[in-house]
């Protein structure tokens, strides 16, 4: 299959998705190619073939795929990011995906030059492998960083536990689906519903069904 037939597919499984999500009000759910570990002209394809957000989780992918890739991209930025690399990349991005300290909050609002959305990441399966707040603790970070002007915070990120079968992958979902509930009935800063970026390549139709309103997928896009 070319790179064209896998976006097709991407999209209709997203449809059909949709049709199963538990927001059914929800808005069209935005598709993120995670384009890291491939090439520009790969990326580049994708882009033909009509998707226009990309997310990258390295300073130096980012900064080359800007380089060659068309102008109107909305780049995201995902997987931790380290302290001492924001000023490399803060700038050139439309979307964090991965805030999850205060330290990393307040170099954003020291080197940022316009607001930045923000998905606060959260770890809902508790494995020590991956960074993320408690999902008890995301309260009390957004008003900790609720002073700065240059987080947006736009809303939560998780990820489904690596070995995990279907119910606990969706079980994962469902508690980052209504903590954001939670937390949009309860805290007044938060002038609009928290979105959700949840779902990858083996899991993103789960998340829709759940409520995501973002899913990041890699591998589903080039495979053969």
């Amino acid at each position: 299959m070319t790179i064209n037939d896998n976006v097709l597919v991407i999209q209709k499984r997203m449809k059909e998705a949709q049709t199963q999500s538990a927001r059914h009000s929800q808005p069209n759910v935005t598709l993120i190619c995670v384009s890291k570990y491939h090439s520009v002209d790969e990326a580049k394809e994708v882009y033909d073939s009509g998707v226009r957000h990309f997310a990258e989780n390295r300073p130096e992918g980012l900064i080359e795929k800007q380089q060659y890739l068309p102008d109107d991209i909305v780049w995201h930025y995902i997987g931790s990011l380290q302290t001492r690399k924001v000023k490399q990349v803060i700038n050139r991005i439309d979307y964090l995906h991965s805030l999850d300290r205060l330290k990393l909050a307040k170099e954003i609002q020291k080197r940022a030059i316009h607001p930045i959305n923000c998905f606060i990441q959260v770890n809902v399966s508790g494995e020590l492998s991956k960074h993320g707040l408690h999902p008890d603790d995301v309260k009390n970070f957004i008003q900790e960083i609720n002073a700065l002007d240059k987080i947006n915070v736009v809303g939560l990120m998780t990820m489904a536990p690596k070995m995990a079968n279907e119910n606990e992958i969706r079980q994962t979902f469902v508690e980052l689906r209504q903590l954001s509930e939670t937390l949009t009935a309860e805290m007044c800063q938060l002038n609009r519903p928290l979105q959700l970026s949840m779902g990858m390549s083996n899991d993103y139709d789960i998340a829709i069904e759940e409520g995501a309103n973002f899913v990041r997928i890699g591998q589903a896009f080039f495979k053969g």
